[in-house]
């Protein structure tokens, strides 16, 4: 062989793929997310605080105090309680918007979409100005109307409670519930109907069982969702001294901190979610042999008079979520006083004055809100989209591994996942709290699952052929990726990004013990200034996060198209 074709040969071998270096060295980012955190879950749980040894005592302490296990049995309630109500909320919805023929479809998947851009502690705040036994203003409207002193309704109580967070999850069962109705083919509904069943006897005996595994499904994930909620329950269930879980945990952070009976206390959630995210995924790998791949021939049903009372249903459902809380909070920010009737007297644009222009606290919080959203929404698009083809290439030895830590978060209610970051990164040698890196870092890691989950079947959906032509053409891996693979997958990947600034503009479980007085964010301001009572301050900055966030889906939709939050993945 000639000495210039072996020197060129040897210096190919030698050359370095920075691309496989890259991907090597966000692994290791993503063991410092995700490994290093969760691994403080299980050795502070089992450290003596005192010595430092193995013990079990943190455990025994927990199972031997009434308080603890009152805290479990009253999640246990609500969570069963939140399931039912979603699923009163949702099914109806569902079925009559995939499956009949009643009017005004289109509108309820906006209505959805209304409700998941609602944050929790928003709607909950909104249903405390309204429900509220003494002021909310359906109570006052009742003893105006009936002279009665007792209240019509009551939010503080575990109804009312699992009221409020079934409004803002309802639209979990939905997303399941028509996804798989959507997948029947009529065929069999018509054939019971030519043996004289009705519409309701048709969709009980045929419609439902068939989307049963994807309903149960989705109901795991309200009862996962409910459990893991700290910003409703700290909002509602605090003032009704009805402690569960994720309230319970707050208490173990009072001076001085036991760290170690909060992840011991921490633990059984843990283990609840694997379970239940195990059962969920064996539920939705069975598939079902009477729906096809296509979706058979689909004709909507006819039900008669049944469509209005749907309609009405679904309207309903849409007032009580969306129409009513964002009402309320619109009106008290431009009220001086939220429980006087807003009169040319009472009402004020120095709410938004003052949180746009002088309250620094307030404005510094909205600021860091977004600031925070926006961070978090590029580094975990960024970090899942690398991994995610990283695995799905298969261009690290343990791309299984890989693959398994990037999910890995979604086992971890976000509360726990603060107590995790707060034991790893708060203190030397990173010294992390009081800063914002810890509360993106957090954010990336607890929404990271999603962000993997969608870039791997975005990049599944591509095939390698368009890849290996950069590189038999002299590019590199890099190469590829940027300039063939990211650009087919750009609405796919600004559709994740948006999802996760959403989703991070609205977290308060994460951030709540990540942060302080210098980087707080709205979530964690709206309980400090509904302990105080400025219900005027906080709808106001209510308000402005869901023009913000509205917007910001609304860009989403026009560029992306109106379903791309109500994707199952």
């Amino acid at each position: 062989m000639a000495p210039t074709a072996r020197a060129r040969l040897t210096a190919r071998a030698l050359r370095i793929d920075w691309t496989l270096v890259l991907f090597a060295a966000l692994s290791i980012v993503l063991v410092f997310l995700v490994v290093a955190p969760l691994t403080r879950l299980f050795t502070e749980s089992l450290s003596d605080p005192k010595t430092g040894a193995l013990t079990l005592g943190n455990f025994v302490d927990v199972v031997s105090r009434s308080r603890y296990l009152t805290a479990y049995w009253h999640t246990i309630q609500l969570a069963a309680a939140t399931v039912a109500l979603s699923l009163l909320f949702a099914l109806p919805m569902a079925w009559a918007v995939s499956r009949t023929d009643m009017p005004g479809r289109g509108f309820f998947y906006f209505g959805v979409v209304g409700a998941f851009i609602m944050p929790p502690f928003l709607g909950a705040i909104g249903w405390i100005l309204l429900a509220g036994p003494n002021a909310g203003w359906l109570n006052q409207i009742w003893t105006a109307l009936t002279g009665l002193e007792d209240p019509l309704v009551d939010v503080f109580s575990l109804w009312g409670l699992a009221f409020v967070i079934a409004l803002n999850v309802f639209p979990l069962i939905f997303i399941f519930a028509t996804s798989a109705l959507d997948l029947i083919s009529s065929e069999m509904e018509e054939a019971a109907a030519i043996h004289g069943a009705g519409p309701l006897r048709t969709t009980w005996l045929v419609s439902l069982p068939l989307a049963l595994p994807a309903i149960l499904g989705a109901v795991m994930l309200v009862f996962l969702e409910t459990i893991a909620l700290y910003g409703t329950p700290a909002l509602i269930a605090i003032p009704a001294r009805f402690n569960v879980a994720t309230t319970q945990l707050t208490t173990f952070f009072a001076y001085p901190a036991k760290i170690e009976l909060a992840m011991a206390f921490s633990v059984p959630l843990v283990f609840v979610t694997i379970i239940l995210l195990g059962a969920q995924r064996l539920l939705l790998r069975g598939g079902h042999v009477a729906v096809s791949g296509k979706g058979g021939s689909r004709q909507p049903m006819r039900i008669g008079r049944w469509r209005w009372l749907l309609l009405a249903h679904g309207a309903v459902v849409t007032v009580l979520a969306v129409v009513l809380p964002a009402a309320i909070l619109v009106s008290t920010s431009f009220q001086t006083a939220w429980a006087r009737p807003p009169t040319l007297s009472n009402l004020t644009l120095a709410n938004y004055r003052d949180i746009l222009f002088e309250q620094a606290t307030v404005r510094d919080a909205m600021v860091n809100t977004v600031a925070f959203a926006l961070s978090a929404a590029t580094l975990c698009t960024v970090l899942g989209f690398a991994v995610a083809y990283a695995a799905t290439r298969r261009l690290l030895p343990f791309a299984g591994v890989l693959s398994a830590l990037a999910v890995a978060p979604v086992a971890v209610p976000g509360i726990v996942l603060a107590i995790c970051f707060y034991a790893a990164y708060a203190g030397p040698p990173l010294s992390l709290y009081g800063s914002g890196a810890i509360v993106v870092l957090a954010f990336v890691t607890r929404f990271l699952p999603i962000a993997y989950v969608s870039c791997a079947s975005g990049v599944r959906s591509l095939n390698p052929e368009l890849e290996e032509a950069v590189l038999i053409h002299g590019g590199s891996r890099l190469r590829a990726l940027v300039q063939v693979v990211a650009p087919v997958l750009k609405k796919s990947l600004f559709g994740v990004w948006i999802l996760v600034f959403v989703i991070c503009s609205r977290e308060l479980s994460t951030a709540m013990f990540l942060t302080s007085h210098n980087n707080r964010v709205i979530s964690i301001l709206t309980l400090d200034l509904s302990e105080q009572g400025k219900y005027e301050t906080l709808a106001a900055m209510g308000v402005v996060l869901l023009v913000v966030t509205s917007t910001v889906v609304a860009v989403g939709m026009r560029l992306i198209g109106r379903d791309f939050m109500l994707r199952k993945n």
